[in-house]
C-alpha cells in the first residue's frame, strides 16, 4: 500500500497588527488571547483584546456586535467567556475577521515549525512508488507558499524546484502547482517520482 506523508505546519505566535497606536509611536499590536463582552440591554458585544507592543494600549476586535445571546452558539459563548487560547488564535489568523474590522496583519511576523518525515535524496532515489503523496496540516493560514514547504522538506533547491513546477511534475488537489500558490488546509500533493528522479539526477531534461 502507497505510503501518504504528512507536513504539519504549527506556527508559534499569531500575527501582529499593523495598526498606529494612539498613544505611542508604535505601529503594531500584539493579540492578547483573551475576549471581552460587554452586555448593552438585550444584546451583547464580543471583542478579541489587542494590545501595543511598546505601552500596552488596548484595541478591541469586533467579533459580534449588537447581537442577540440566543444568536451565539452557547459552546461558542461559554469559549469567549473562559478566554479558549484555540478560539482566539482562530480568530487572529481569520482574514475574513480582518477584512470585516479593516485592520492588515503583518504575517511576516508569524514563524513557525514544521514536523514532517525527512526523506533523504538516496531514499527519494531508490523509490519505488510512480507518485510521492503528501497531505498538508495547516490549521492556520499565513500566506505560506507551497513551494517553500516543498523545497524545505524534500530539501530540493530553488532550480530543482523550478524544474520540477516547469515540468509539471507536481499537483496540488489535482491541478498543476503554480509557485506562488499558498497553502491551504489539507492540500493533497502528488509528485511524479519518474521526474523527480531524473532532475536528482541532473539528467537533460526531455522527461516527456
Amino acid at each position: 500500500m502507497q505510503k501518504e506523508y504528512t507536513w504539519a505546519v504549527s506556527p508559534n505566535n499569531t500575527p501582529l497588527l499593523k495598526k498606529s497606536c494612539s498613544h505611542c509611536d508604535s505601529k503594531q499590536f500584539y493579540c492578547s488571547e483573551k475576549f471581552r463582552i460587554n452586555a448593552q440591554k438585550k444584546n451583547i458585544d464580543v471583542w478579541l483584546i489587542y494590545r501595543c507592543v511598546k505601552c500596552d494600549s488596548t484595541y478591541n476586535l469586533t467579533i459580534f456586535s449588537r447581537t442577540r445571546p440566543t444568536a451565539i452558539d452557547s459552546i461558542l459563548f461559554n469559549k469567549f467567556q473562559n478566554n479558549d487560547t484555540e478560539l482566539a488564535w482562530r480568530y487572529a489568523f481569520s482574514e475574513e475577521m480582518r477584512r470585516k474590522n479593516k485592520v492588515e496583519a503583518d504575517l511576516a511576523t508569524v514563524t513557525y515549525v514544521l514536523q514532517y518525515d525527512q526523506i533523504s535524496s538516496d531514499e527519494l532515489l531508490s523509490l519505488n512508488e510512480r507518485i510521492l503523496t503528501f497531505e498538508v496540516d495547516y490549521p492556520f493560514d499565513f500566506q505560506l507558499r507551497l513551494s517553500s514547504l516543498i523545497r524545505t522538506c524534500l530539501n530540493l533547491s530553488s532550480r530543482q524546484l523550478d524544474q520540477l513546477i516547469t515540468q509539471e511534475a507536481i499537483m496540488v488537489t489535482r491541478k498543476y502547482l503554480q509557485k506562488k500558490h499558498k497553502i491551504k488546509d489539507k492540500d493533497h500533493i502528488e509528485i511524479d517520482c519518474k521526474k523527480l528522479k531524473i532532475i536528482l539526477c541532473n539528467k537533460p531534461q526531455s522527461i516527456r
